[in-house]
Order: structure tokens, then sequence, then C-alpha cells
């Protein structure tokens, strides 16, 4: 959505997908939809998409509508890049993988992930390097790992070091995927406020500790190996 009014759109409607919603025939979309846009003037959509219930809605019933309502309706063909057709599915396989540089090009901006500062255990800053951990917002991870980052907080860039993991050094790990981010001379109270980041660089596997101390130990190297790259 922001990156939508970045480009200067200024009204967005964001409809529920549900059972419901999604049980509407073709039809009665397109009939719903010119009967509130008065007039609806064109439905710009990708060439293969598809719509309505078991998506029965395609571009050419879309042109059947069209004529019958009075608007115009657009295909936009596939985008390639390097041979290949950009689309989300290749995109969030690319992060996955790490390919972080590709993914880049094919969304046509930097890969970042967005999420909300929620409370934690406290483990890092009893270790002197106190994280925030981010409840993203079904965003697709890139490999587990810990990276060099820099993190957008309240329109700032900072940066930072970042692990993504089980935590299997912990012994009340739960299996689930975490992110965690430490920020360089930083201190400030920032529970509740979105983070994005910013993946620079990859430093290291997660793996798991004989303990804290050596954790810490590590984390420490970490950090200033990130330090150095990032300055």
């Amino acid at each position: 959505m922001r990156l939508i009014r970045d480009l200067g759109i200024s009204h967005l409607l964001v409809i529920h997908f549900d059972r419901q919603f999604a049980a509407t025939s073709p039809g009665d979309f397109v009939v719903s939809l010119s009967s509130v846009c008065r007039p609806l003037r064109e439905i710009c959509v990708g060439h293969e998409w598809s719509f309505g219930k078991n998506r029965a809605g395609n571009l050419g019933l879309l042109k059947t509508f069209g004529d019958k309502l009075g608007f115009d309706e657009v295909g936009v063909p596939a985008v390639e890049i390097e041979g290949e057709v950009v689309s989300s599915t290749l995109i969030r396989a690319l992060v996955e993988a790490g390919e972080l540089e590709k993914a880049a090009r094919f969304l046509g901006r930097e890969f970042t992930v967005l999420g909300t500062v929620i409370e934690g255990i406290h483990l890092g800053r009893k270790l002197g390097f106190p994280t925030a951990n981010l409840r993203t917002h079904n965003e697709q991870f890139p490999p587990d790992g810990v990276y060099a980052v820099e993190a957008s907080v309240g329109g700032k860039s900072r940066p930072g070091v970042v692990n993504i993991g089980v935590r299997p050094t912990l012994a009340n790990q739960t299996g689930e995927r975490l992110m965690e981010i430490h920020l360089f001379d930083f201190e400030k109270d920032i529970y509740g406020e979105q983070i994005e980041v910013v993946f620079r660089r990859y430093l290291r596997a997660e793996k798991k500790f004989a303990g804290l101390d050596e954790l810490k130990a590590q984390i420490a190297r970490d950090a200033a190996e990130a330090r150095a790259f990032l300055a």
C-alpha cells in the first residue's frame, strides 16, 4: 500500500477475501463494481488474470461485460527480465534461495522485510545486545542465518545485524522461525513500531552454541563484522 501511495495513487479499495467473496460469480462481481463506480472507466489487469468463482472469468469475459456496461478493459502483457517472466512466485523462490540481488532486479526495488516490533524474552539485553523481535507481515524470509542490515526506523535508516531462525541454543525453542534485529548504538523503546529491513550481506548460518557465553562472543563478532561492512 505504501509503494502504491508513493506512485501517486490517492485512493485504494481493499476488499476482504473470504469464502463468501470467493463464491461471487464473475458477472456479479463486475456488475457490482460497475454499479458503485459512476462511471467505471477502465479495468486494467494482467493478461492472464482470472476472477470470480472457480476463476471462471478472464479478459475475454471482461471485454464482453465492458461492451455492455460501457467500460474499457486493458490486459497488461507479461514483463520479462533476462528471458524470465516476472512473477511473485519466482521472486519468493529467489528470496527463499538467498538470491536477493536477482530478486531485487525482478522487484524493481530492493528486497525488504517489514515487521512490527513485539515483546520478546529480553535475552539479547541480558547478553549486552538488545534486540527487537519482529512480527512480520506475511513476508517471505531469506534463508536462516545472520545478516548485516539497514533498517528504516521512524523514517531514519539505521545499521544493524539480524538473525533469522529457530534459536537452537535456547532450551525452550518452539521451532518457529523468528526474526530479531540488533540496531547499533540504539536504545529507544520502539514496541509497536514498524521496521523495514534491507539485507546488505549474509554473514553466517545459524548454529547451536554450547552455552550463552559462547553465543554472546559470536554475537559480538557478528556485530563487529556487520559494522565494518556497513561502514
